[in-house]
C-alpha cells in the first residue's frame, strides 16, 4: 500500500447488486482505499448503471478520468477531485445529471462548456480550484445554484433559473471582469441581465474591481441576500457595490467583508457623492466584518443608516488597531433614518 496512490471512490448502483455493494460502507471504503487509483476507479465504474459517482484523490498527481465514465447514461450526481477532465469525442451528455462538483482539476474551455451544456437537467454546479480554463461559459437552463472559485479571465452566464450564486474570481481575472449574457458581444460588467432573477449572491475577489457604474440595465427584483468583499477606500469597488445595492430594491440582508489590501485613488469623489441616489427600503439586517475603523468605513456605514428606513440591526465585527472608543463614538453618533436601527459592535 505504501507505493499505491490513495483514493476514495464510491458508486451507488440503481439496479443490480454484487459482492462489493452488499458490504457495509466502511468496509467498502477500506477495500477501495487499498487499491491503486486505476483499480479503485475501475471497481465505481464496472458497476451497472450507477446513479452517483464520487472520485476524490487526496494526494498524488491528478488522475485522468477514463472515457468510460462519460458513457454512464443514468448518472444523476458526479463529484470529482484532483483529476484531469478530457471529454471523449463521442460524449452525448448526462441527460439526467442534476449535481456536478469539480474541484482541483484541469480541463479546457471547450470541454467544460460542453460538459455543462450537455447536462440539460443540471440544477447544482460547483467548480473550484481549476487550471486550463480562461473563459468559463455556462449554459444551464435549469441551474439553481452556482459556485465558481478560481482563476479565470471571463465568465459568461446563461442560467435564467439561477437562485443563488457564489463568484470568487482570483488573480487572473482582469480589472474589467465581465459577466455578459450569452450571445451578447459586449465585454463589460454592466451586462448582468443573466443574474437579474437571482435571490442570493456572493461576490469575492477581483469582480468587485469591475467597472459597474451607477446605472445598470438590470434590476435585481428578487435579490434578497447579498455578500461581498470590498475595500472602502477603492472608489471603483465602492461604485460596483453601490450599483448592485441601488438596483436591488427588495434587498433584506447585506454582508460585507472590509478589505484594506488593495490600492485606491485619492482623487476620486467621496462616498457620499458617489452613493447619493442609493436607497434600500427593505433592508433589515447588515453586517460589516473585518472592520478597521477607517474613515471611509465609517462613512459608508453612515450612508447605510441614512438610506435604510426598515433597518433593524447593523452589526460591526471589529478587527482594527485604532482606539475603539473613538470609533465607537463616531458610529453611535451617526444619524439613522430607521427608529429601530441598532448598532452592535463585537
Amino acid at each position: 500500500m505504501s507505493t499505491c496512490k490513495k483514493a476514495r471512490a464510491e458508486a451507488t448502483s440503481f439496479v443490480g447488486s454484487d459482492r462489493l455493494s452488499s458490504l457495509p460502507p466502511e468496509i467498502k471504503g477500506d477495500i477501495l482505499s487499498r487499491l491503486k487509483v486505476e483499480e479503485a476507479v475501475d471497481a465505481l465504474l464496472s458497476r451497472r448503471s450507477p446513479r452517483s459517482v464520487i472520485i476524490k484523490l487526496n494526494s498524488g498527481p491528478r488522475y485522468r478520468i477514463p472515457s468510460c465514465l462519460f458513457s454512464i447514461v443514468d448518472l444523476k450526481s458526479l463529484r470529482l477531485k484532483n483529476c484531469i477532465i478530457s471529454l471523449p469525442r463521442v460524449f452525448q451528455g448526462f441527460k439526467r445529471l442534476t449535481y456536478l462538483s469539480l474541484s482541483i482539476f484541469s480541463s479546457t474551455d471547450r470541454d467544460i462548456q460542453n460538459l455543462i451544456s450537455f447536462c440539460p437537467e443540471l440544477t447544482d454546479l460547483r467548480l473550484t480550484s481549476f487550471e486550463g480554463i480562461n473563459c468559463l461559459n455556462i449554459q444551464a437552463p435549469k441551474l439553481e445554484y452556482l459556485c465558481v472559485v478560481g482563476d479565470i479571465e471571463d465568465i459568461n452566464l446563461d442560467a435564467p433559473n439561477l437562485d443563488e450564486a457564489i463568484l470568487c474570481l482570483d488573480q487572473k481575472a482582469k480589472s474589467y471582469q465581465s459577466v455578459p449574457v450569452a450571445h451578447n458581444k459586449e465585454s463589460n460588467v454592466t451586462s448582468l441581465e443573466s443574474l437579474s432573477g437571482i435571490k442570493k449572491l456572493g461576490i469575492i475577489g477581483t469582480f468587485m474591481k469591475g467597472c459597474i457604474l451607477t446605472k445598470l440595465p438590470a434590476v435585481f427584483t428578487r435579490l434578497e441576500d447579498i455578500g461581498f468583499m470590498i475595500n472602502f477606500e477603492d472608489q471603483r469597488q465602492v461604485l460596483t457595490a453601490c450599483s448592485l445595492l441601488q438596483n436591488a430594491p427588495n434587498l433584506k440582508k447585506l454582508l460585507m467583508w472590509s478589505d484594506s489590501s488593495s490600492t485606491w485613488d485619492q482623487d476620486q469623489a467621496s462616498i457620499q457623492e458617489l452613493t447619493l441616489q442609493m436607497q434600500m427600503d427593505h433592508l433589515i439586517t447588515a453586517c460589516v466584518k473585518c472592520f478597521q475603523g477607517l474613515d471611509y468605513e465609517v462613512e459608508f456605514v453612515g450612508k447605510l443608516l441614512s438610506c435604510a428606513p426598515a433597518l433593524e440591526e447593523l452589526k460591526i465585527e471589529w478587527e482594527g488597531e485604532m482606539a475603539r472608543s473613538i470609533v465607537l463614538t463616531k458610529l453611535l453618533a451617526l444619524p439613522r433614518v430607521s427608529p429601530r436601527a441598532k448598532i452592535i459592535v463585537t
